[in-house]
């Protein structure tokens, strides 16, 4: 049909269906009627009108509260939900991570929890020194060596404590074992202590966390049960069976050579150590369990989480001071009395 007949048609509609038909000149011929294709969506528009409504101030805060309230000003940051997009590459990491762990470390942990040398600790002298080695084993030494280097080059700048000189002891003899023993191949008993020595410390360091957030009982009770596994681990299990299957039986199977001593050297530090802590941390947890006091750390005179308790302490004492003046001397302005000059003229 010609524009000027459809023009007409459409002139001759009811004005709220009317179009102005010259905006489609472009478009050659219009059909009409059962021919006549639909108008174009457009999705964009749609989307948009849809968030607006989503988004309406209305929905998500109180009369008189609005967006605007949460744009960042004068230094300080808010809350955004496009901040939330930012979970997705996390969320893609976690699974990249969890595909790794599962191949390279899960499934050949579960490999490493048959073996009998775990249980029967005798049995890691069978064979040697012809061990092969598995790939937890290899990742795990990686991974504690890589991670007591780092300690080690970390020690002089972390807050100085009582036990700063055992510290680097304690770093040195472990980075010297864990290198050691997977160089002359002790890896079945390299692991075994490093094992027992990781059992308590997941322990602590939540402890730990939980002190700095200022969840008082849970570290208290997290810090028990870290004391508990400590001196089960430390002060039983690895003097009487570990040092044991290191120091006793391979002399009934090998003549004694230097290796020999210096692996049982360095592992007889590390008990002197464990002795050294177990008298702290047993302290620590019969102040506690004995009198209710909260979990203080006995190596420093003073941490960061006593500091700034101090200094809350001191600025509630000052405060505390001013009001005391207040009511005694009237107003203090920079510590000294504001007097009061604007006395009443008298005529």
């Amino acid at each position: 049909m010609p524009f000027n007949r459809a023009e007409k048609i459409w002139q001759d509609t009811p004005g709220e269906v009317r179009c102005n038909v010259t905006e489609v000149e472009e478009f050659g011929e219009m059909n009409v009627g059962k021919n006549m294709s639909p108008l174009p969506v457009d999705h964009h528009l749609m989307l948009s009108a849809l968030s607006e409504w989503f988004w309406q101030e209305r929905l998500w805060f109180p009369e008189g509260l609005g967006w605007a309230d949460l744009e960042d000003r004068d230094g300080r940051v808010y809350a955004k939900a496009r901040d939330l997009w930012v979970a997705l590459p996390i969320a893609l990491i976690f699974l990249i991570v969890r595909q790794i762990f599962e191949r390279a470390v899960a499934t050949p942990l579960a490999s490493l929890l048959g073996k009998p040398w775990l249980y029967d600790l005798k049995e890691m002298w069978e064979g040697f020194p012809v061990l092969t080695v598995l790939p937890s084993q290899y990742w795990y030494y990686m991974i504690e060596l890589g991670f007591y280097s780092s300690l080690l080059f970390s020690v002089a700048s972390d807050v100085k404590r009582k036990d700063f000189k055992e510290q680097i002891v304690h770093h040195v003899a472990t980075i010297l074992l864990i290198s050691f023993s997977w160089c002359v191949n002790y890896i079945r008993a390299g692991t075994l202590i490093m094992l027992v020595h990781d059992s308590s410390d997941y322990f602590l360091e939540s402890a730990k966390m939980f002190n700095y957030a200022g969840w008082r009982n849970a570290c208290n009770y997290i810090f028990i049960m870290f004391a508990a596994i400590f001196i089960v681990t430390r002060l039983i299990i690895f003097p009487f069976r570990i040092i044991y299957c290191t120091w006793v039986y391979p002399v009934t199977i090998y003549e004694p050579f230097f290796g020999y001593y210096f692996f049982n050297g360095l592992l007889m530090v590390l008990q002197c150590l464990h002795i050294f802590w177990a008298v702290l941390i047993i302290r620590i947890a019969v102040r506690f369990l004995t009198n209710n006091e909260k979990v203080d750390d006995e190596r420093s005179d003073k941490d960061e989480t006593d500091e700034s308790e101090d200094e809350e302490e001191e600025e509630e004492e000052e405060e505390k001071g001013g009001k005391k003046d207040m009511k005694k001397n009237g107003p203090v302005q920079n510590g000294h009395t504001v007097h009061n000059n604007n006395h009443s003229k008298t005529e």
